[in-house]
């Protein structure tokens, strides 16, 4: 089976498909994973609602505790990484990430950094050892192929050529989320949306096309249960 994790980080609590200023990425984030499940209904999805419970973030009682090696930590600094602990098992047991990241001033929303600041971490996600040759860093997400589907949103348009300096959403996530060893990326954004009217719902169709079009590529290529177990 593939395992889902589903990431909404959109500060807007509904779905544009439902309420008048619900999001666009909830929206075609749930399309996508309700796709997945008509055609693959026995795989697991876990959600991961950040836009609604945003992880804290890191400061320097975590550094300090995250830099510290596991059998000399102190009780409070396995409190102070609790939340990266389930953050960073869900990651590691997922095949399949479907994040709904919109763009926020050009960047993703703080509780999606937030969650990757909580993730990107020495000894689970990456290693680092100063007498390594080369470089002392390398990715620990590796033991398994896995992909990440970034669904964003833009109140302006082209931001993947006229605009593609200003665009720091999907480049931000592919750089940290392909340091610790997962650079499988797929992506589908909606634009226009401080245009509104039928700029807006074209870019919406077309969105909504290109995510049935991925889901169906991605189901084909996802393996069956007898083969991930061989």
């Amino acid at each position: 089976m593939t395992t889902l994790l589903h990431i909404d980080a959109s500060a807007r609590s509904g779905r544009s498909d439902y309420q008048p200023h619900g999001s666009h990425t909830r929206r075609l984030s749930a399309r996508f994973v309700e796709r997945w499940r008509a055609a693959r209904p026995h795989d697991p999805v876990l959600y991961r609602d950040l836009g609604a419970n945003p992880p804290p973030p890191v400061g320097g009682d975590w550094i300090h505790a995250a830099f510290t090696p596991s059998d000399r930590r102190e009780p409070w600094m396995d409190e102070t990484l609790a939340t990266s602990d389930i953050l960073v098992d869900e990651l590691t047991g997922a095949d399949l990430i479907v994040a709904g990241v919109p763009m926020y001033n050009f960047g993703m929303p703080a509780a999606f950094k937030a969650w990757i600041d909580q993730i990107v971490r020495v000894g689970r996600t990456f290693g680092f050892d100063r007498s390594r040759e080369g470089a002392p860093y390398w990715p620990l997400l590796t033991d398994r192929p896995r992909k990440l589907v970034i669904l964003s949103s833009r109140g302006d348009y082209g931001y993947a050529d006229r605009l593609r300096a200003m665009n720091h959403v999907e480049d931000g996530v592919r750089t940290a989320l392909g340091y610790i060893g997962i650079t499988d990326v797929h992506g589908v954004a909606v634009e226009y949306d401080e245009f509104g009217g039928q700029l807006l719902a074209r870019s919406l169709a077309d969105a909504e096309a290109e995510v049935d079009r991925l889901v169906d590529r991605l189901t084909r290529d996802a393996a069956p249960a007898s083969c991930r177990a061989a």
